[in-house]
């Protein structure tokens, strides 16, 4: 039940329960002792009557007075405890132990023999074996004494006869509950407001902790330092101190992240640069063979006018990337073209050829192509490039641009070493990558996140390595919004 509340109210509540039990527990005791020392009194009283009857009715006994020993009794008996209830008899025995006068000649009549007979189910000491005062103890609480009169020779005259039934024993439990009550209301009235003030004033620097600790990370560590509260007690200290050293470590703490968040931002600024320096590089190299091709041919009028063309869109691609990194730009680009794959392999040729790699390509385009062209360019050119380097001599490379009214994929196949998962994963991963050629699939899988596609390595392929990446077939994002 007490742990259901908090312990601020568990401690002053606890401490009341507890003076509330002593209390409880002081009464019944008291009450005990109470009730036993009311039967020894009880008892006492029974031995000065019975002391003071034997004297009184030695003469009587003597003189054989019948009836002044029945009014002795029937007076005598009126000072013990429980005569008003009829719980308490008197009797005066002749030297055989028969009746010879009683408080209640009904019960007791004149002449019934006692000494040596059951009463109540329990046989008395015959008149010869009776010597000295008798206390007996019935099986239903009562208790009976007798005592022998003797002469001043020492004769035997006869004998008293007295009976005490249980009820005359018990204790007054009404009399004493009602002190009880006075004992536990003065005890609860004066020792639990002591107690819950007590146990409040413990639990106080708990509380004060609770609020200390509820606020750290939230408030700066130098003020909640004076908030801790200073105690005596060791537990408590050694809680506090706790608490301090938490603070001490989450402020360590903050001050290494901000330096780990400032390295961050240097280390993201440098891959963004290598990765635009890589993505304009690309088509430059491209651009850069155009114009050699220009100058060897350009008297050829359709040769200067596609390079010319060529010209104009790898410098527009450069434009878009560029553009790309102004948050405040308008990106306006236009959608993809099948052209736009004989452009990028336009631009590799001349790697291809110099590297003695044979390099086809594929159209299966059987719906409109309503993807941006920009990044889908950097794309092809980015895993074109990919495909050169991981080819090797004499190998052979096979590029598939596919469309259908759901989506369009564009995948690269080469034949050199084949690339493992992990290894894939490890070259997207920028941030454990050191090589900067891996900044060219790392922007192809940060493209096919921003426009919802896809970018993956092929595990099925039984040669070489297959990169797919692939794109909804729908209008770019800058016009949806």
């Amino acid at each position: 039940m007490l742990r259901r509340f908090p312990y601020r109210v568990q401690i002053p509540l606890g401490l009341s329960l507890a003076v509330l039990m002593t209390a409880l527990l002081v009464t019944a005791v008291s009450a005990r002792m109470s009730a036993s020392t009311a039967r020894r009194e009880t008892l006492a009283m029974l031995d000065r009557a019975v002391v003071l009857l034997v004297a009184q009715a030695r003469p009587l006994l003597v003189g054989d007075d019948t009836w002044r020993t029945f009014t002795l009794l029937r007076d005598t008996v009126g000072l013990i405890p429980g005569a008003a209830t009829g719980h308490t008899r008197l009797a005066v025995l002749d030297t055989e132990g028969r009746v010879f006068a009683a408080s209640e000649p009904v019960q007791l009549e004149i002449g019934r023999t006692l000494l040596g007979s059951d009463w109540h189910g329990q046989r008395l000491m015959s008149a010869s074996n009776l010597r000295t005062r008798q206390q007996l103890a019935l099986n239903n609480g009562a208790v009976i004494l007798l005592e022998p009169i003797r002469s001043e020779d020492g004769q035997s005259l006869g004998y008293v006869f007295m009976e005490v039934e249980a009820p005359v024993f018990e204790p007054d439990w009404l009399a004493l509950a009602k002190t009880a009550l006075i004992g536990i209301t003065l005890a609860v009235m004066l020792l639990a407001p002591a107690g819950w003030w007590v146990g409040r004033r413990m639990t106080r620097p708990v509380e004060r902790l609770v609020k200390v600790i509820e606020r750290v990370g939230r408030e700066a560590p130098n003020r909640l330092r004076n908030e801790v509260p200073q105690t005596t007690d060791p537990e408590l200290r050694r809680i506090g101190g706790a608490v301090l050293q938490l603070m001490s470590e989450l402020e360590q703490r903050e001050k290494a992240e901000a330096r780990a968040l400032s390295a961050q931002r240097l280390a993201t600024v440098g891959r963004m640069t290598a990765a635009v320096a890589h993505e304009i590089n690309n088509p430059l190299a491209g651009l850069i063979t155009a114009t050699q091709t220009l100058r060897l041919h350009g008297d050829s009028e359709p040769i200067r006018l596609s390079t010319v063309d060529l010209l104009e869109r790898g410098l527009q691609q450069i434009r878009t990337t560029v553009a790309a990194l102004l948050p405040q730009a308008r990106r306006e680009d236009r959608a993809l073209e099948p052209g736009d794959l004989d452009d990028i392999v336009t631009l590799v040729r001349t790697t291809a050829v110099r590297q003695h790699i044979t390099l086809t390509t594929r159209l299966e385009v059987e719906s409109a192509l309503r993807v941006p062209s920009a990044p889908l360019r950097q794309v092809m050119l980015n895993m074109l490039l990919n495909a050169l380097g991981a080819a090797g001599e004499h190998g052979r490379i096979e590029a598939v641009l596919k469309a259908d009214a759901e989506s369009v994929h564009f995948s690269v196949l080469n034949t050199g070493t084949p690339l493992s998962s992990e290894k894939f994963n490890t070259t997207l991963d920028t941030e454990s990558g050191q090589d900067p050629r891996g900044f060219g699939l790392w922007v192809c899988q940060e493209l096919a996140s921003h426009f919802r596609g896809g970018f993956n390595l092929d595990e099925t392929t039984d040669s070489g390595t297959r990169l797919v990446f692939w794109l909804p077939n729908r209008e770019p994002l800058e016009k949806e919004t």
